[in-house]
């Protein structure tokens, strides 16, 4: 390498750089790492779920509700089981199959209403887990190009100051230093670029798995309201599941 190029770029500036550089550099690279994490991560929950959503159609295909939530899985976090066991639970404790036979404010509710405020509540909870961390990506594709811009500024600002002292003015003396500065607005964009990126696979990914726990909800609903799942034919038939 010649001794021109190893004295500058992200090393040299590093080096010569002052406390506040150095900061937004360790910054830039915070956010980084953070993107990066996220963005594994929710892809890998993205990806669970999007196997466990395929185990739908053979709930509905099983003899009764146990062997159903059997074929859901038991993987921890599976928002489809936790509908289905959340559904459960609520028309249990409506009709007074938990045991507790004495009367309670939710009995002048109807089986509809108390099923969807709980379905509802169950699929809330897991909007809100799915979505967490994506706030976090949208704040750094919106305020890492400015930490890398002011970077830069700071830096130029010191290169001028250097250059001013200097008392003589050349190219050389301009373009390396004001070159070096603008390293940190290139690092500001290359953490902003897969944030933007990450952050809008992230919220289709997520479109497509509410889809179908909206969907698992209205059968679930219609299911512990008439003992039937919803048929897109219209033909009436009642599955052969059986009620827990």
């Amino acid at each position: 390498m010649e001794p021109q190029l190893a004295a500058s770029g992200i090393a040299h500036v590093w080096t010569q750089g002052d406390a506040v550089i150095r900061t937004v550099a360790l910054v830039l690279l915070a956010m980084s790492l953070a993107t990066w994490i996220i963005i594994l991560w929710k892809a890998l929950d993205q990806r669970a779920q999007r196997r466990q959503a395929k185990a739908c159609e053979s709930f509905w295909h099983s003899a009764d509700f146990a062997e159903g939530i059997d074929k859901l899985g038991n993987e921890p976090g599976n928002p489809f089981r936790a509908l289905a066991m959340e559904g459960r639970e609520a028309a249990r404790h409506l009709l007074h199959k938990d045991g507790k036979t004495g009367a309670q404010l939710h009995d002048s509710l109807d089986l509809s209403d108390w099923v969807e405020r709980s379905l509802r509540n169950s699929l809330d909870d897991f909007t809100a887990r799915a979505q967490g961390g994506l706030t976090v990506l949208a704040s750094i594709a919106s305020t890492a190009p400015f930490v890398g811009l002011f970077g830069t500024v700071w830096g130029i600002y010191h290169a001028l100051l250097g250059i001013g002292a200097a008392g003589q003015v050349s190219i050389d003396q301009v373009a390396g230093p004001i070159g070096e500065a603008l390293i940190m607005t290139a690092l500001g964009l290359l953490v902003a670029i897969p944030a933007v990126l990450g952050y809008n696979a992230l919220v289709r990914g997520n479109k497509g798995i509410f889809h179908r726990l909206n969907r698992f909800g209205n059968d679930l609903h219609a299911y512990f309201v008439t003992g039937a799942r919803v048929t897109a034919g219209g033909d009436g038939k009642v599955l052969p599941m059986k009620k827990a």
